[in-house]
This record gives C-alpha cells, sequence and structure tokens, in this order.
C-alpha cells in the first residue's frame, strides 16, 4: 500500500471518531501501519501539521458550529467535542480564534437561525458517556453512539401481512 494512501486511512479514521476523549495515537497509527513517531513525521510531511493539531482543529471546527448553533453550555459542547479539560479546550479555543468560547457565542449568535434546544443537542449527540466499552468488551467510540435508527412512530407498527397460504 503507498504511503499516501496509508495515511489516508488514519486521518479518515480521525475524522470518523474526532468526539472520542479516548482516541489515541498509537490506534491512529495503527490504521496507517506506522509507529506512533514515524506516523507523526509522514503526517506532517502530507498535510503540513501533526496528527495532535489536525485533530484539535478538527474539534475547535466542530466546537464552533455548536457554540453558534446549540443552546448548550461551553462545558457540554468541551466535552462533546473529545476534550477531557475544560481549561485545555478554552486555551486552545482561544488560540484558535482569538476568542474565549463565551466570546466567541457572543459575538456569533443572533446572526442565522435560532439556537437549537440543548436537549436536542445532546440526543444527536448520544449525551455523555458513562461508560466506557460496553459488557460484551468490545468498545464503542463516541461517534458510534451518534443518531439511532429512526423508531416507528405512534400508529405507523407493521401489520402482520395477511398470507392465506400458511392456512391448512
Amino acid at each position: 500500500m503507498d504511503k499516501v494512501r496509508q495515511i489516508r486511512l488514519a486521518k479518515d479514521a480521525m475524522d470518523r471518531d474526532w468526539a472520542d476523549p479516548e482516541l489515541d495515537l498509537d490506534a491512529v497509527a495503527a490504521h496507517a501501519g506506522y509507529s506512533r513517531y514515524h506516523f507523526i513525521r509522514v503526517f506532517r510531511e502530507t498535510y503540513g501539521e501533526t496528527p495532535g493539531q489536525y485533530l484539535t482543529h478538527r474539534r475547535i471546527e466542530r466546537a464552533e458550529e455548536m457554540l453558534r448553533g446549540a443552546d448548550l453550555s461551553v462545558t457540554e459542547i468541551c466535552h462533546l467535542v473529545g476534550f477531557s479539560s475544560l481549561g485545555t479546550f478554552s486555551a486552545r479555543f482561544k488560540a484558535r480564534t482569538g476568542l474565549a468560547p463565551s466570546e466567541y457565542r457572543t459575538e456569533h449568535v443572533g446572526r442565522g437561525a435560532a439556537l437549537i434546544p440543548g436537549c436536542y443537542a445532546m440526543l444527536w449527540a448520544g449525551g455523555f458517556p458513562t461508560a466506557r466499552g460496553t459488557a460484551g468488551g468490545t468498545a464503542r467510540t463516541a461517534t458510534s453512539k451518534k443518531r439511532p435508527g429512526p423508531a416507528a412512530a405512534y400508529g405507523d407498527e407493521e401489520e402482520p401481512p395477511d398470507d392465506r397460504r400458511a392456512e391448512p
């Protein structure tokens, strides 16, 4: 497999699981088939930034969207985008945007559609994880818990088929 394809697979894994706070460099490097240190060098050569910088930028972009559109606290958004520390989130957010998260919200809210109620945003994002992994021992990422399949609405239950051939 060529180098660019291997790095792209790892980048796709980061794009898919960006919200998982336990996403680590070793797991991402394994997607590319590299050691962690070689992966950092090759990723930087390919994309111009380290995997950590790329992941932080993705998370900050998602936080910007949530601050503009969801009625959630900064702490809730911090955890939903994969940061485990509010201080780290605020520092990285300010370094990237020039504004603290609360200042960003104040400046950008009211320019478009109304805020999405926090309960809907939390439902869409899967809420806060309560335990890492499942009873079967397989870990689930934050993104695998999003958007469960649509349930049947009241009155939409499936009727049993009228199959007369099955009768004796």
